[in-house]
């Protein structure tokens, strides 16, 4: 049986990079690593707990790579670069099969955003993966959620609600054909962080938050910061390919208050639609402006008549049942 150290070595442990922000990784008691002169580090964790966050038997290649993705997220809605990260791991056995697999996941997309893994904990217990990661941003550059300003435009990146349709199809809540049942898992299963467009709007956005738990929930911290209101036009949302199929109720429901989609939602001033556009391109990912920030407190939904809508919507809460 192979010992605790023994998994880290095999799985987990690689030297640092030359010339990275790296100076010790995995294997000491601590790491040591240095953000560039005149930056600050972005520090943020996340948590994914099985039968909670993730199905027990979920792929363990896209469980390692979501579990990452999701803290890039933070990040990118931070408009930080990434730096580092540790991982915590609880495991219910020593499975060497699962472990490389879920570390093929993980590292691959660490690689492709330069993001080092410099240490962590494991031990035996219910499946449990955390992971804290660091960034570093210039201050001045931060996208925090308290800085949107009455009459900026409100932006998504991306598309909105497929990861939980999908979610509802395995929980035998919606019907849904093979094809689109696998295009709508991918957004569950392998959300892509959306750090390019972060770093492109630092300068641009006013602020900026990253949907994990649906976009009305989310956009709410940004106006709570920010102590201002808005509107949503819903029947502008970007709605996902395999949602689009779907009656426009359930495309309502699901792209605002549906959760797991980690795109950014962002404000911007009406005079840098241009450099939002631009960001765009550079990022290689669409942007949809779907409202404006008001004066009066609250979300106020419009469809495209510009009609209000009433829908009970309810972002996720992981303390409710």
């Amino acid at each position: 049986m192979p010992s605790e150290f023994d998994l880290i070595e095999k799985f987990f442990t690689r030297p640092p990079r030359a010339g990275s922000a790296v100076l010790l990784g995995v294997g000491d008691d601590c790491a040591l690593f240095a953000p560039e002169s005149g930056m600050q580090l972005a520090v943020s964790s996340d948590m994914l707990v099985a039968g909670r966050h993730f199905f027990p038997d979920a792929d363990p290649f896209f469980l390692g790579h979501k579990s990452l993705a999701v803290n890039l997220s933070d990040l990118a809605a931070m408009g930080a670069r990434p730096l580092a990260f540790t991982l915590a791991l609880s495991l219910p056995e020593a499975n060497e099969s699962w472990l490389s697999a879920f570390s093929q996941g993980l590292l691959q997309l660490a690689d492709r955003f330069d993001c080092q893994l410099v240490g962590g904990d494991t031990t035996r217990g219910p499946l449990n993966i955390c992971i804290t990661i660091f960034g570093e941003i210039a201050a001045i550059d931060a996208l925090r959620r308290d800085g949107a300003r009455v009459g900026d435009d409100i932006w998504v990146s991306g598309t909105l609600g497929d990861a939980r349709l999908a979610l509802a199809a395995l929980q035998q809540d919606v019907a849904l054909d093979t094809g689109e049942l696998r295009s709508a898992k991918e957004r569950l299963d392998a959300p892509q962080p959306r750090v390019a467009l972060g770093l492109a709007l630092r300068g641009v956005a006013t602020s900026a938050i990253d949907i994990s738990d649906g976009l009305t929930g989310d956009l709410g911290h940004i106006l709570k910061r920010s102590y201002v209101g808005a509107r949503l036009d819903a029947d502008s949302l970007p709605i996902g390919s395999a949602l689009a199929r779907q009656p426009l109720e359930l495309q309502h429901r699901f792209a605002l208050a549906g959760g797991d989609d980690y795109e950014l939602c962002f404000t911007a001033p009406v005079t840098m639609r241009d450099k939002v556009h631009a960001a765009s391109q550079t990022a290689k990912v669409s942007v949809t402006r779907v409202g404006a920030i008001e004066a009066e407190p609250g979300l106020r939904l419009f469809d495209a008549h510009g009609t209000p809508m009433s829908l009970t919507l309810s972002a996720f809460d992981h303390f409710a049942s």
